[in-house]
């Protein structure tokens, strides 16, 4: 495995290389037990496989737990997380800044020291066979240089594909198809560092697929992308998914993303997981409603009633009257509606939305950290 990072930490977490460069298993501090390190792609005969529901298992995490600092300074980053994630699979990581996202990524890479609890990459133990375990994985992590910018974007894959173990000529289709897919192509002679932000973070991504690995993680893949960059990204990812039975494990802010290419989702709340389903379900599973009213009839004073009877509420001023989008449960718009007639409000335009995947995560994490 080489996940690129640049971060320098203290707490258990390992520190990153020189810009452009990638960490290997070693660095985390535990010692292989295996003789001689494995190709990318060159799993030994008797390696296990471990299976969940008739399906392989790309990533299992069992009992994962990561505490920084002492005493009352104390924080749980991760709290006892456990998951398995099929092969061939897209799995989203959702959560808010400080849910505990990124050190469970780096845990499970070995960039970070668990205090507690075990992660296996295709039946393989990542602590007793780490060089094994990681042949077939790959990182783009954010917030990194993830790329040697004065080497093409060209260099640069041919480069990645060889310290994974892969001899570049024999993945150069590989290499053409991604240029040519991520709207890298004419630029694959240019050095990286002429290269505008976006078209870095693509540099990334084709290098981290470069190699051919089996189980990749990216944090927030998307990030500075442009639209239409950001869809050819999510069609790739498809693509090399059902094409090549890869397995992704991806983090993002970018709902629509998530929502777009995700056969399941984890949601981080704390530390702990505190959702795991496919995104249907998810959205079939709240009773959160928004709906848009738009009215001459209300003025500020049933808009000051009705803020303070519910929390979710947006008020847009218009010429005459307002329009107020509220969300709530079932409950709630029962006794909204039940508010407007009791005020004689006339409803000149009502207008439900469907709830969506952010939806979701905020009721989620909303609720479970005022629990806490």
């Amino acid at each position: 495995m080489t996940a690129r990072d640049n971060d320098r930490s203290t707490n258990g977490e390992v520190a990153g290389p020189p810009p452009g460069g990638r960490v290997t298993v070693e660095s985390a501090g535990r010692s292989p037990t295996d003789a001689a390190p494995v190709t990318k792609g060159d799993v030994s005969a008797g390696t296990v496989t471990a299976k969940a529901d008739g399906c392989d298992v790309a990533v299992s995490v069992t009992g994962l737990r990561k505490r920084f600092g002492d005493g009352t300074a104390a924080v749980t980053a991760v709290d006892d997380v456990s998951f398995e994630i099929e092969t061939g699979s897209i799995v989203g990581l959702l959560g808010p800044n400080g849910a505990g996202k990124t050190t469970l990524i780096k845990s499970i890479l070995g960039m970070v020291l668990p205090d507690a609890g075990a992660v296996r990459i295709r039946g393989i133990d990542v602590y007793d066979r780490p060089r094994e375990a990681y042949a077939s994985v790959d990182a783009m992590l954010e917030g990194a240089r993830n790329d040697y910018w004065r080497l093409t974007v060209r260099e640069n894959l041919r480069y990645f594909a060889t310290i994974s173990g892969v001899d570049p000529d024999s993945v150069s289709d590989r290499h053409d198809r991604l240029l040519t897919q991520l709207g890298l192509e004419a630029k694959a002679d240019v050095p990286v560092r002429e290269l505008s932000r976006g078209m870095k973070q693509k540099v990334s991504l084709a290098s981290v697929l470069a190699g051919g690995a089996a189980v990749v993680f990216l944090d927030e893949p998307t990030l500075g992308l442009d639209i239409e960059s950001s869809r050819t990204l999510q069609r790739e990812l498809r693509r090399l998914v059902e094409e090549e039975d890869l397995t992704v494990i991806l983090s993002s802010h970018d709902m629509d993303v998530v929502e777009t290419v995700c056969d399941r989702v984890l949601i981080m709340s704390d530390g702990a997981v505190v959702a795991d389903d496919t995104v249907a379900a998810l959205l079939d599973g709240t009773d959160r409603h928004r709906v848009q009213i738009a009215s001459r009839d209300l003025d500020a004073a049933i808009v000051s009633r009705l803020e303070g009877r519910f929390d979710a509420i947006h008020v847009e001023p218009r010429d005459r009257g307002n329009l107020i989008e509220v969300t709530t449960d079932s409950d709630g718009l029962y006794e909204l509606l039940d508010t407007l007639r009791a005020a004689d409000v006339t409803l000149e335009r009502v207008r439900t939305i469907e709830p969506d995947l952010e939806d979701v995560f905020v009721d989620l994490t909303t609720v479970e950290r005022r629990g806490r």
